[in-house]
């Protein structure tokens, strides 16, 4: 159903949009910034910006606005394109969670490019010969980083998805457990190793593999992530592991 009215509205510092009289409001507005305009416009799909807008937060349906960050300064100009492409689906998979969807910036081949660019600046000059994918997600960020630093890259599966001899993990999630799995032989002992995973939210995968890779003798330099969420606490799971991530979810 088409509006009776569009509303316009223009500030210098910030560009949005939502609905203005629709018959089915989609979600509450985003906002991009930086930006120079800023427009009210009908239903779109849930988008922050005009680049898509973030997996998933326990915070209510509140909007919540993904605040790019560097672990270190959180000055690189890259940072906020890179939120901006993020998109938050409200209620899934369930109620009460906002899904951070890293789809809408692998859509963003510029947002998508200096995520990878960001990660191969950090740490192609750290020696490391593995890195190690958390399915699924991971599987999209880690291959092209690891061309771009020599390194191969590892696969960490569910159960039973591998061929092969596989070594196994438990780890606990919130009601059960679940199990990562790795190919026997992937690894060598005294190699060093990058775990990347979209986001962290409790941490138990990325302990996990942790475990795994450490368990056959893999020194693991760091984990990483596009996208965290400290209400979550995942840090604490791995113990004193330094974790580097992009954009923070919670912000």
């Amino acid at each position: 159903m088409i509006p009776q009215s569009i509303s316009f509205r223009f500030s210098s510092n910030s560009f949005a949009f939502s609905p203005a009289v629709t018959s089915r409001s989609l979600a509450a507005p985003f906002h991009r910034s930086p930006s120079s305009a800023a427009l009210s416009f009908i239903r779109f799909p849930n988008y922050r910006s005009a680049l898509p807008p973030p997996r998933s937060s326990v915070s209510k349906s509140k909007s919540v606005q993904v605040q790019a960050m560097a672990a270190e300064d959180g000055k690189d100009p890259r940072l906020a394109r890179i939120s901006s492409a993020i998109r938050v689906i409200p209620d899934f998979p369930k109620p009460g969670i906002l899904f951070q969807d890293i789809t809408t910036l692998l859509l963003d081949t510029k947002a998508f490019k200096d995520t990878i660019d960001l990660f191969v600046e950090r740490y192609k000059d750290k020696e490391i010969s593995v890195v190690a994918g958390i399915e699924a997600r991971g599987f999209i960020f880690g291959p092209p980083i690891a061309l771009a630093i020599g390194a191969k890259f590892v696969p960490m599966r569910k159960p039973n998805k591998l061929p092969g001899k596989v070594i196994s993990e438990e780890y606990s999630l919130e009601y059960g457990t679940d199990i990562m799995e790795m190919h026997v032989g992937a690894v060598e002992a005294g190699e060093r190793a990058l775990i990347i995973d979209d986001l962290i939210a409790t941490g138990g995968t990325l302990g996990a593999a942790l475990r795994l890779l450490e368990r056959v003798g893999v020194h693991v330099v760091e984990c990483a992530c596009v996208i965290e969420l400290p209400g979550l606490k995942g840090r604490e799971r791995l113990g004193d592991k330094p974790l580097f991530v992009l954009v923070d979810g919670d912000a």
